[in-house]
């Protein structure tokens, strides 16, 4: 009788104990429940759209990678076939040397603008990956908030969706660096791009003429 009697009080604290859960007044409280019912919504939103934007900038990151691939092999396969054509036909390879500058040039100037927007896009992206991050934080921590609470919450508490909280560390950002790092394989195309004129003068004429010193040597 008295291992029953324990036990019936062990359940009744259990019951009284679950009564009390802030879990349980949201439950019975329709103003709450409805609240947690739509944060929880908001939150799935929040993953979904994340999700969503990881998988793009990875996209974007191998479509980057890529262009810089092909960029490389048209470079290697370019000057390969130049400098083969100069020493073959070094009558008159130095006469027409614009030629595979302005071919060059204008491959370039296109894999450049390819570049430069995939680049555009990618931070762009990031910026609205690292914004929805924050605000599913924000929103994460007040629904955490409304079930440690219970009905002790108070409705008006709005989640600090859209308020960017300042870093407690203060960082200078110098803008034209910033530029920069981002936007570090567009300048590098932007050098190659500019090395042309004067790499396709020296394959043209002045390798042509190294070759037959050393070959008439």
């Amino acid at each position: 009788m008295a291992e029953i009697k324990n036990t019936q009080h062990h359940i009744v604290e259990i019951l009284t104990d679950l009564q009390d859960h802030p879990l349980m007044e949201i439950s019975e409280s329709p103003g709450h429940l409805l609240l947690l019912k739509l944060w929880q919504r908001e939150e799935h939103l929040f993953g979904s759209r994340i999700t969503r934007k990881e998988t793009r900038i990875d996209a974007l990151r191998s479509e980057i990678f890529n262009l810089c691939l092909y960029f490389f092999i048209f470079h290697v396969f370019f000057f390969t076939i130049l400098s083969t054509s100069s020493v073959t036909h070094d009558t008159g390879s130095c006469k027409k040397w614009w030629i595979p500058m302005v071919l060059d040039l204008s491959v370039c100037v296109m894999m450049v603008f390819l570049v430069h927007m995939k680049l555009c896009r990618y931070w762009k992206v990031c910026g609205e990956l690292q914004r929805e991050r924050m605000d599913n934080r924000a929103l994460t921590r007040c629904v955490q908030e409304l079930r440690m609470k219970g009905v002790s919450f108070d409705l008006s508490k709005e989640p600090a969706i859209g308020n960017r909280m300042k870093s407690s560390s203060v960082e200078i950002k110098w803008k034209p660096l910033t530029w920069c790092k981002h936007y570090l394989v567009t300048l590098c195309f932007v050098g190659v791009m500019g090395l042309a004129v004067p790499v396709c003068r020296f394959m043209a004429c002045i390798f042509t003429k190294l070759v037959q010193i050393f070959l008439g040597g």
